[in-house]
């Protein structure tokens, strides 16, 4: 049976690049605050927003909002013009809590 074989290929400053870095952002805060820290994070950006969803088990508490932003900024859209702005852009926050069944999924009894 024929088929197509598409692929997507995405320059710097697109949505998927920005939320890619968020997410890379959140886990690499986390880990360094609380080395034994499971996370799985998720991030959506459109125009003016940005969702941020997932499960954190974490001894750290981290202004997850903020590190959005710092990303956003340090990517270099500081412009409304752009209508994606670091600190004008919506942030919305659905990370919670890792359920104990996610969590006995992931956590070792003992080192390998």
């Amino acid at each position: 049976m024929p088929y197509l074989f598409t692929s997507e290929s995405v320059s710097e400053g697109h949505p998927d690049k920005v939320a890619d870095q968020i997410s890379d952002a959140l886990i690499d805060h986390f880990l360094a605050f609380d080395p034994s820290s499971k996370v799985a994070c998720e991030t959506l950006v459109t125009t003016g927003q940005v969702v941020l969803a997932g499960e954190v088990k974490s001894k750290a508490y981290l202004d997850v909002q903020q590190i959005a932003r710092e990303v956003i900024e340090k990517i270099g859209y500081t412009k409304s013009e752009y209508m994606f702005e670091a600190h004008s852009c919506g942030v919305l926050s659905a990370i919670h809590e890792q359920s104990p069944d996610i969590n006995q999924g992931v956590e070792r009894k003992k080192p390998e």
